[in-house]
C-alpha cells in the first residue's frame, strides 16, 4: 500500500513539473524535460534514503519554478528569468557527478546557441 502511494506521488511530482516546464522558453523547455526524465528514470531503483531526498529536492524545484511562472504571468517569454543561485552549503552536499551535471546544464542552458535550438511553429 505504502509503495503505491509512493508511485503515485512520485507520478504526480513528474507530470506537474512537465507541465510547469511548458512555461518555459521552448529549447529550456527541451533541456528540462529531457533532464527531468532521465533523472526520475535513473531514480526508479533508489533505495528508500536516497528517494526521499530526490523526492524533496524535485518538489523544492517544483514549487520554485511554479512561483516563478505565476510571478511571471503575462511578461513575454524572452523577458521571463527562472531558476535559483545556489549557496556554497548546498553544493557543499553535492556528490562529483551531480556538480558535473549541474555544470553542464549550466553551460547548455547560457550558451548561444543551444543543442535544442527548437523554433516555434509560425516564427
Amino acid at each position: 500500500m505504502a509503495a503505491s502511494i509512493h508511485v503515485s506521488k512520485v507520478r504526480s511530482l513528474y507530470k506537474r513539473i512537465l507541465v510547469l516546464h511548458r512555461f518555459l522558453p521552448l529549447d529550456l523547455r527541451a533541456l528540462g524535460d529531457q533532464y527531468v526524465k532521465d533523472e526520475f528514470r535513473r531514480h526508479k531503483g533508489a533505495s528508500s534514503e536516497e528517494a526521499r531526498s530526490f523526492m524533496t529536492e524535485w518538489e523544492q524545484y517544483k514549487d520554485t519554478l511554479q512561483t516563478q511562472v505565476l510571478e511571471s504571468a503575462g511578461e513575454r517569454l524572452s523577458s521571463m528569468k527562472f531558476g535559483a543561485n545556489l549557496s556554497d552549503v548546498s553544493l557543499k552536499d553535492f556528490q562529483e557527478e551531480q556538480i558535473g551535471q549541474l555544470y553542464e546544464l549550466m553551460l547548455e542552458s547560457t550558451k548561444p546557441n543551444r543543442q535544442f535550438d527548437i523554433q516555434e511553429d509560425g516564427k
